[in-house]
């Protein structure tokens, strides 16, 4: 069986591998370079801009861990890019590696549907060549979008490609859009000596997280001094010489050296031939596929960010896996009931299943539980207290409906609760499993004990 992947990101490298192992005959097509956005300008490369500013952090409040610095200390941006763009390297060198190793064969070059069981490839030097095939993945991801009101320029106004390739730390950043990517950079900037602001036209930061998770994360946004400005939308951007002038709503300007745009993503499905072959697409340009990544024209899949869902690196890379053994003839769906989420700020945020709200509005029964990181002596022994564990669970059944978390190793620790969910366990199931003492993960225990109102640590109600 011959599989063709367009597009090698965390979806298409990791449908490719599953294929290979499985016996097929794969090759894999890429414009740019294997791990896409999420390795080469996302989830990789801000990650390690992260541990860069959470090592900083460190350093500068050494003092209350009794430790004593001597000399100043500061962000070296150079260093820290080349750390960061060596990471990168190792990483796609991995990939590549394991292509070698199962037998994908990888064409560097752009390719175009031109039949559904073929494909023109027009590779690096400018040749072309046809590769045909008995079934292909479509996996071509995604881009920061653009809006008009944005000339982005690489210089004054910045999209998040941008940003994780400064040559130097503006004094003052503006970001538009207090989503995930903003709050992230958010953070990063701020500890590398940028005078931040935050605007978001929702009502909160982080909107699609649960309330009290929201809430948390403003607060803390506030101790590290980065000016929220919520239901406000930017009317007009004038770029001048030394800056940026940003008209509000409301009719408030606000002045920085540089603008962040990060408001949402354009799927990459134009000029790849969808539409000889009729594969249907929505309203945003997504491919329309079923649980099965199917598309409506047989042998053809999508996944990842190009079919408009949950744009999660991870999730790309389950729909990858379902639509290689698909593909091959297996009948594999994905579970898009149980997808945790990470939220790399300072705290971080992890997330799965329903938010509380959701719950309400679905007319479920419910119950929640709820622990704070200021009550383990693990989170006191890190300095790092503040937080929140929260479960919701069903209040007949027990079985645990959605799970939340910001804290410390938030991102972590919220596999738990995934585990328990995608095998359809209870709180009170959580509750009775001991958990070692002094870790986090006790928080996640407490928090469903406090489900049943019948937390240890937790001061009478």
């Amino acid at each position: 069986m011959k599989l063709t992947i367009l597009g090698a990101g965390p979806g298409g490298y990791v449908a490719a591998l599953r294929a290979a192992r499985l016996g097929a005959e794969v090759t894999v097509i890429e414009e740019s370079e294997v791990g896409g956005t999420c390795l080469n300008r996302g989830c990789i490369p801000t990650k390690t801009l992260i541990a860069s500013a959470e090592v900083l952090h460190k350093a500068r409040n050494a003092g209350s861990f009794g430790l004593k610095l001597d000399g100043t200390i500061s962000p070296d941006i150079q260093k820290i890019v080349e750390r960061k763009n060596k990471v990168v390297a190792t990483q796609v060198k991995g990939i590549r590696s394991l292509f070698r190793s199962w037998g994908v064969r990888l064409m560097e070059g752009r390719g175009v549907i031109t039949g559904p069981r073929s494909i023109k490839v027009t590779l690096r030097d400018g040749s072309t060549e046809e590769v045909n095939t008995d079934r292909m993945i479509i996996s071509t991801g995604s881009r920061p979008a653009r809006i008009p009101v944005f000339p982005f320029d690489g210089e004054r106004i910045l999209s998040s490609d941008n940003a994780i390739n400064p040559d130097s730390i503006p004094s003052s950043l503006l970001i538009v859009g207090a989503g995930v990517i903003g709050c992230e950079f958010a953070f990063i900037y701020r500890e590398f000596g940028s005078e931040v602001t935050l605007v978001e036209m929702m009502p909160n930061a982080v909107s699609t997280e649960d309330a009290e998770i929201s809430a948390i994360l403003e607060r803390e946004l506030k101790k590290k001094k980065i000016r929220l400005l919520t239901n406000t939308s930017v009317e007009k951007v004038d770029v001048k010489k030394d800056g940026v002038s940003v008209q509000l709503s409301g009719g408030s300007v606000v002045d920085a050296e540089k603008v962040l745009v990060s408001i949402g993503r354009a799927v990459n499905s134009e000029g790849i031939g969808l539409e000889d072959i009729g594969v249907k697409k929505g309203a945003r340009g997504e491919i329309i596929v079923d649980n099965r990544m199917q598309t409506n024209v047989d042998g053809v899949y999508a996944i990842g960010d190009v079919v408009g869902g949950i744009m999660l690196a991870h999730l790309a890379s389950k729909e990858g896996i379902v639509a290689a053994e698909n593909a091959l003839g297996g009948n594999s769906e994905v579970n898009y009931d149980v997808v945790p989420a990470a939220i790399f700020t300072s705290p971080e945020i992890g997330s799965v299943g329903l938010r509380e709200k959701q719950a309400a509005e679905k007319g479920l029964r419910y119950k929640t539980g709820r622990f704070q990181f200021r009550a383990l002596g693990k989170a006191h022994a890190m300095g790092e207290i503040a937080g929140l564990f929260k479960i919701i669970a069903d209040e007949e059944t027990d079985r645990i409906l959605g799970a939340h978390i910001i804290g410390p190793h938030a991102a972590d620790l919220i596999h738990e609760v995934a585990v328990a969910m995608e095998k359809g366990l209870t709180a009170g199931d959580i509750a009775r499993t001991i958990h070692a003492h002094p870790t986090l993960s006790e928080g996640i225990m407490e928090a469903a004990e406090d489900v049943h109102d019948a937390a240890i640590h937790a001061p009478k109600k």
